[in-house]
């Protein structure tokens, strides 16, 4: 059984698995897991995704570095195994594993640059994997 991740990551880190086919772990990244169930418990698997996946938003967001376009990268793929971390974010997870090509299976991101003041709840878009390198 696999789980699924959303990993935030750079416009730098999507070139790289674009073009090498695969990321090397190990990754903190966010997914739905037993506590953020348990604290949102009115939820569904749908919300509790969304949930997921906008957390790595902002992480992404905070990860820009120099060069790096001002957008929000989140890849969702899918890996063997997650260890939730404690803290005040439920959906945070350690992963092992690395990810190929093969075990992704999309790409949400912002379709303009962002200002540095942009509202973090906006929504990303959603790409499939045959439309991530038009990304870059």
């Amino acid at each position: 059984m696999s789980e699924r991740i959303y990993l935030p990551v750079t416009s730098s880190q999507l070139a790289r698995l674009v073009a090498e086919g695969r990321l090397d772990g190990p990754f903190r990244a966010h997914a739905v897991t037993d506590a953020l169930r348990a604290e949102w418990e009115g939820g569904d698997e749908e919300g509790w995704e969304y949930a997921a996946l906008m957390a790595a938003a902002t992480t992404s967001a905070s990860m820009r570095e120099s060069g790096d376009a001002p957008r929000r990268y989140v890849v969702a793929a899918d890996v063997p195994e997650v260890v939730p971390v404690p803290g005040d974010d439920p959906t945070l997870v350690d992963v092992a594993a690395d990810i190929p090509w093969k075990n992704v299976a999309a790409a949400h991101v912002d379709t303009e640059d962002r200002a540095e003041a942009a509202d973090e709840d906006d929504d990303l878009a959603w790409f499939a994997t045959q439309e991530i390198p038009h990304l870059l």
